[in-house]
């Protein structure tokens, strides 16, 4: 019988990789919990943002660019010059490496902890904004975008600390990056594309499917262009450092074609289609929105209830980009600017806000004029109160209205209809037209 010997022990430990050292140690995991904290309390001070992927999507891409890009930025730059301030940068030359991989290996720190911070806020923040989401999808590829260019700004800022022998380079690399960043997001031109703070609004559009792509190749190109230029060794080697470039000018050329106002974004017909309930008038708001359909309903019924049936009311509520299409439509405020979480906080302002958007009108200049004028708006402002009052904390004073609601509420029902039929048949734009109550 053959005995199996254990083999001999060194008493050394067994070596631990030098990326899982370089990961572990230095400025790199606190510059990815900084990452982490600045997300998620710039998305709690904001709010407003759960339940729109394009809203959630669009405030996280702006904290990075105006934040997260700066920090990387600076941290990556502290990093790289943390050899230098020890006095150990000779005798990291002396390891039998290629100064390519040892750089690799230094600049790790500064691009992957950054964006790994900065995908778990994304998670986070997705998770929360999921249960109030009515239609469309999160916009990954721009999230992922955005982590890219996060890394290569670690990078960047590491090769920059390297280079420059200063010790107020990092936070002056960092102001200087908060700036230009916060500029070319609000340029008047396509550059403001280039940068990850450029900002968009419409909540019915999506990004064409070229722009993500094209923008990681535009970040992670100028970032891989420094780093070949800076570590390969011996110098003949160095115009490798080229094609990393080149792809990156491609794809930033690219990105300038886009329009200047529009830029990546698309309209898209499925978040933007109507969807209505059944009464009477109907209200419709869009896909995007449609968990807010009840509550929008609900807020408007009263309204409805005196509304319906009468000559001149609408026949549809309508909300979204399109607006009124349709004979009898009106046109709704975006119900998204009075809800939280996919719930109307304030029904009464609403309702109230589309009241004055129904009796809004667009007169010519001086046709508001006359003795009759002043009178015409006390009527409106009646109107407006008896149908859907202001809250006590918004809007102007009624007082000189009062006597004109007063009468409007002492009418019998049957009154009230007579008079509103007569209203809604006036010219707006006619003070001598518009009935007294």
């Amino acid at each position: 019988m053959t005995a199996v010997l254990d083999p001999p022990r060194t008493g050394r430990p067994p070596a631990v990789p030098p990326l899982r050292t370089e990961l572990r140690r230095g400025l790199g995991p606190w510059t990815g919990a900084a990452v982490l904290v600045v997300v998620l309390v710039t998305m709690y001070g904001k709010g407003g943002w759960q339940g729109r992927w394009a809203d959630t999507t669009n405030l996280l891409h702006v904290a990075v660019g105006v934040f997260c890009v700066p920090l990387a930025l600076a941290a990556g730059c502290w990093q790289g010059g943390r050899d230098r301030r020890r006095g150990t940068a000779e005798l990291w030359e002396s390891v039998p490496r290629p100064p390519l991989r040892r750089l690799l290996v230094a600049v790790s720190p500064s691009a992957l902890w950054p964006a790994a911070g900065l995908l778990l806020a994304d998670a986070v923040c997705l998770l929360s904004t999921w249960p109030y989401v009515s239609a469309g999808r999160p916009f990954l590829e721009l999230l992922a975008a955005d982590a890219v260019a996060l890394a290569a700004a670690g990078a960047l800022g590491h090769v920059a600390g390297r280079l420059v022998r200063w010790r107020l380079a990092a936070p002056l690399l960092g102001i200087v990056g908060y700036v230009v960043l916060l500029f070319s997001a609000y340029a008047e031109n396509s550059t403001r594309w280039l940068g990850p703070a450029g900002e968009h609004a419409s909540p019915w559009d999506r990004p064409v499917w070229w722009y993500a792509p094209a923008s990681m190749a535009w970040t992670a190109g100028l970032a891989l262009a420094a780093l070949l230029a800076h570590g390969l060794r011996p110098a003949r080697l160095r115009p490798l450092a080229l094609v990393p470039l080149a792809v990156a000018v491609a794809a930033a050329s690219l990105i300038l074609r886009l329009p200047e106002d529009e830029g990546p974004w698309r309209p898209d017909p499925a978040l933007a289609r109507p969807v209505c309930d059944d009464g009477v008038p109907r209200v419709c708001v869009t896909a995007l929105d449609a968990k807010l359909l009840p509550e929008v309903s609900a807020a408007l019924a009263p309204l409805n209830a005196r509304l319906a049936g009468l000559p001149g009311a609408p026949v549809r509520w309508v909300t979204g980009p399109y607006g009124a299409t349709r004979p009898g439509d009106v046109e709704l405020p975006d119900p998204w600017e009075d809800a939280t979480r996919s719930r109307l906080t304030r029904p009464d302002l609403y309702r109230n806000s589309a009241v004055t958007w129904l009796f809004s009108a667009t007169c010519t200049t001086g046709a508001l004029a006359g003795p009759a004028a002043e009178r015409a708006g006390l009527v409106h402002l009646a109107v407006i109160e008896w149908l859907a009052p202001t809250p006590e904390d918004y809007g102007p004073a009624t007082t000189d209205a009062q006597p004109y609601i007063d009468r409007l509420r002492a009418k019998s029902p049957a009154g009230q209809r007579a008079y509103l039929t007569r209203y809604l048949a006036a010219d707006a734009c006619d003070p001598d037209g518009v009935p007294i109550p």
